[in-house]
């Protein structure tokens, strides 16, 4: 009996069969990819072992059988499951880095790499970064790529799982961060000691219409990590009323809200939210100092007291 990758030797002829039959698949592209090309060399590449970029030298290069049968495996999971890639890889990259991940947590994919790889400027201005927090950390990848940005920094990673923090803590091994980073079990802050100088959150956020739309591929990550009640806002009502006690004075917040940030504009009138913006895509993430924080917040209760 044959099969229909028994004609199949190269990678090149396995990354043009990946790309058709995700193109007629129609599968959602939102972990680390956008189209179908580059869906099929992350699956292909990496279950080879193989660098994403430069590698050309490598498309006329036979597999063997074992290989063959294990993406030919991986694109029937791909697509009939319609797992995410990086759960079929347990890896993903995130501001270049790699990372283990499986579905205990989410798969990275957040814009706050785009700032870190910025060095948080300008807005950090000449602020000393001597401890990071990374809130709702997941698989600790902006945590530990804050760390690898600021090299005498000191980072908690925090999360409510201890999955997710099992998850972290392969990946502060696999940077050799033990020395730097460490993992905190809290309830969004409620665990949490301390100042910080940053702190960087990609909290769920998800609203109940969003949560009943998703299409599959998120269903396979873990819902505490997505959901958060009616309105998206949930966590971050949470973040917004305990943060300022835990930043150093010129400190920054900076939190990711996708879809939900216009609830949360509508919901906190007088801070002032600076919405930032990605040259490399995507939008919802909020920053805001300390002082601002604390200002936006008195005045929002001064006003509700006013009008009682």
């Amino acid at each position: 009996m044959t099969r229909p990758t028994d004609d199949l030797i190269t990678v090149r002829d396995y990354l043009r069969y990946a790309a058709s039959r995700f193109s007629a698949a129609e599968l959602y592209f939102g972990h680390g990819t956008d189209n179908v090309w580059d869906e099929a060399v992350l699956l292909v590449m990496r279950s080879l072992h193989l660098p994403l970029e430069n590698n050309t030298l490598f498309l006329d290069a036979r597999l063997t059988r074992d290989e063959r049968e294990l993406i030919a495996e991986r694109i029937e999971r791909r697509i009939n499951e319609r797992r995410p890639v990086a759960y079929l890889l347990g890896e993903a990259w995130f501001m270049g880095l790699p990372f283990q991940v499986d579905e205990r947590v989410l798969i990275p994919r957040s814009p706050i790499a785009e700032l870190l790889e910025a060095g948080l400027q300008p807005w950090l201005a000449d602020h000393p970064v001597e401890r990071i927090l990374d809130l709702c950390t997941g698989s600790g990848c902006i945590g530990i790529a804050a760390a690898t940005v600021f090299p005498d920094a000191e980072v908690d990673l925090a999360d409510i799982s201890e999955d997710a923090l099992a998850v972290a803590r392969s990946n502060i091994e696999l940077h050799e961060l033990e020395n730097r980073v460490r993992t905190v079990h809290s309830d969004v802050l409620d665990q949490v000691d301390g100042v910080y100088d940053v702190i960087l959150s990609n909290p769920p956020y998800v609203d109940a219409e969003d949560m009943a739309d998703i299409p599959p591929e998120y269903h396979h990550e873990p819902r505490l990590g997505l959901e958060a009640g009616p309105d998206g806002l949930s966590i971050v009502h949470r973040i917004l009323a305990r943060a300022a006690d835990h930043l150093a004075p010129g400190g920054l917040l900076i939190v990711e809200l996708g879809n939900s940030w216009v609830a949360l504009d509508e919901a906190y009138p007088q801070l002032p939210f600076l919405w930032l913006d990605f040259e490399n895509g995507g939008d919802g993430v909020f920053l805001l100092t300390r002082e601002q924080l604390v200002s936006g917040l008195k005045n929002m209760k001064g006003n509700l007291n006013t009008n009682l």
